[in-house]
């Protein structure tokens, strides 16, 4: 029987930005039940208690606001704050809602899905310090429209007031490792960059850690239930933390025939998306056509009359996910997989 052992952020809060800076976005990923989520619920809770500290909870969508308390305090009640109650009361018709440790507020927890109305209620939030969004990989890639620019949002509002204009507000995302392609990982350029072997990376204002606990590996794979299991993906995703939703896709020129599929456009440049059949693998390089009639503006930017958006091929991307996500995705290099990442992502 191995010794649990489990997950300690000390040094992933140490570390600078890739410009030596103090970031303001600390990402944490691993294999489930490593205690990622029990570390950084701690740490809110006693910066509270040490220093007065409030904290924000942030979750997808309103209805999960239900019963945040119990949520968030239920398992460190049990294992660090046996003396402490918290409750949450409702606040703007739901909207929010209030956290209270002993009585005392303590935080707020938000939805994404009501930035525009939280932006209404910013001056509530101008004493919270830190944020947390657990979960912000969803298992189903099940996000909100426009999730990014509502997190955002979000952010923007809390991270202001004490007579600043922007205040320093850190922001802790916790996940186990469900999509490359995760609205996150795309809009901070992790998608292109991160590698199987990543235990650190570095971006402008943002550090993540890319960890793999073993005892909670075994713990997992020891498990009666999930050996019945054995032969399903969910099961390594839990226990080993390999992308649930993703099978990693190479930088490679495929040899062979191959057919013209589309033209993408992509921060003013042009690229070329072709289907090798007798593989069953697309192939993304940088010679595209600018006068093939099926052309895909990827950003707002890139748009003009001759090229439709992504919404409007919905059916063409979901295919192209299906290659990617099998592993039949293939790239002339990093700027052509970027380009896909970001054009295929949820």
């Amino acid at each position: 029987m191995v010794e649990p052992i489990y997950y300690n952020g000390t040094k992933l809060l140490s570390l600078s930005d890739i410009n030596g800076n103090k970031p303001e976005i600390y990402i944490c990923t691993s294999n489930r039940s490593a205690g990622k989520t029990t570390f950084f619920s701690r740490l809110l809770v006693n910066r509270f208690k040490k220093y007065g500290e409030k904290f924000c909870l942030v979750y997808r969508f309103n209805y999960e606001l239900d019963e945040c308390a119990q949520k968030f305090f239920k398992d460190i009640n049990t294992l660090f704050f046996k003396g402490d109650t918290m409750t949450s009361i409702r606040q703007a018709n739901g909207v929010f809602h209030t956290l209270l440790l002993n009585d005392v507020t303590c935080g707020y927890a938000v939805s994404i899905n009501n930035a525009d109305q939280i932006k209404k209620y910013s001056h509530y939030f101008s004493d919270v310090s830190s944020m947390m969004f657990d979960e912000f990989q969803s298992e189903t890639n099940h996000y909100c429209s426009e999730e990014v620019r509502k997190f955002m949002s979000i952010h923007t509002s809390i991270a202001r007031g004490q007579g600043e204009q922007v205040r320093r507000v850190p922001v802790y995302m916790i996940s186990n490792p469900v999509s490359l392609i995760n609205p996150y990982y795309v809009a901070l350029n992790i998608s292109s960059r991160i590698h199987e072997d990543t235990k650190f990376l570095r971006g402008e204002g943002f550090v993540l850690e890319n960890g793999f606990n073993e005892s909670a590996c075994l713990a997992q794979e020891s498990s009666q239930f999930n050996k019945a299991f054995a032969n399903e993906s969910y099961g390594a995703y839990a226990s080993q933390g390999v992308y649930l939703n993703d099978n990693l896709a190479f930088i490679e020129r495929p040899k062979g025939k191959s057919y013209y599929l589309a033209t993408l456009k992509y921060n003013g440049k042009f690229y070329a998306l072709r289907e090798y059949t007798d593989k069953g693998i697309i192939y993304c390089d940088t010679n595209g056509d600018e006068t093939f009639p099926y052309k895909i503006s990827v950003t707002t930017e890139d748009h003009n009359i001759n090229y439709v958006m992504l919404k409007r091929n919905s059916g063409f991307l979901t295919s192209i996910r299906f290659f990617f996500e099998h592993g039949n995705l293939r790239f002339k290099d990093l700027q052509c997989k970027e380009c896909v990442l970001k054009c295929i992502s949820y």
